[in-house]
């Protein structure tokens, strides 16, 4: 993977705030061009609200935050085309088939006709699709479903690559296949943001942080941080954060 000192995200004091209610307080952190970087807590720890606010999708409540080299105050429009994001829910539209979803993500980024042509046939080569090709995508497995929303993610070769809970409900081989795509997109120089609840995938990360009750616990390269916690498993180095404890 090609990673260098420059950072495409940058966080500072970011609070988002709902009513009386806090759900990201105070991070700050940095993300670095080429990364995957993981962004890991429980479910409800405050992951899904903050990579909503870095890709331009919500408003912060306050703090200092660029992403690509624009302010997410100001400059959203501009996140939006340097970015790929894949939600948390299947975010194809079921009803269509592999090509056309492939055609109309394709034409929203922009891209010509040719490029689409192009892109449409590497990514059902590379997915195995053609026999597919043209059934809804409803009637394709999850796993499938999934590894097809992150090929469309990246139809516009984006900087950034947002992946909110991607391997959520999926089977242990289709994931780490799902990571053998994650890997090959940092390796042609895409940065990865990912946010999980699943531990071991942290193990995957060049850095990973900890979310816990909005807050970021821990932050560091998985190895140094099972050193500093004093254990095998990032699994364990979570508990032991999640209990208030070292």
């Amino acid at each position: 993977m090609i990673i260098n000192n420059t950072n495409i995200i940058e966080v500072e004091n970011l609070w988002k705030k709902f009513g009386s209610f806090a759900a990201n307080k105070d991070l700050t952190f940095q993300v670095k061009t080429g990364e995957i970087f993981g962004f890991l807590g429980a479910n409800g720890a405050g992951k899904t609200t903050a990579i909503k606010i870095l890709c331009g999708l919500w408003k912060p409540t306050s703090g200092k935050i660029k992403v690509a080299g624009f302010d997410v105050y100001t400059q959203t429009n501009k996140i939006k085309k340097n970015i790929g994001y894949m939600s948390q829910k299947f975010s194809l539209y079921e009803d269509l088939t592999p090509v056309e979803n492939i055609r109309f993500y394709g034409g929203i980024y922009g891209l010509s006709k040719k490029s689409i042509r192009e892109k449409t046939a590497q990514a059902l080569k590379e997915l195995n699709l053609e026999e597919v090709k043209d059934k809804p995508v409803s009637s394709l497995p999850l796993g499938w479903k999934q590894k097809l929303a992150f090929t469309v993610a990246m139809v516009h070769d984006p900087k950034i690559v947002f992946l909110d809970e991607p391997t959520g409900g999926v089977d242990p081989v289709t994931r780490r296949q799902f990571w053998y795509m994650i890997y090959e997109a940092s390796n042609r120089g895409i940065t990865i943001f990912v946010t999980t609840h699943y531990m071991d995938e942290a193990e995957y990360c060049d850095r990973v942080s900890i979310m816990v009750d909005g807050e970021i616990k821990a932050l560091d390269k998985p190895d140094k941080l099972k050193e500093q916690y004093k254990v095998e498993t990032m699994n364990d180095v979570f508990l032991k954060l999640a209990r208030g404890r070292q």
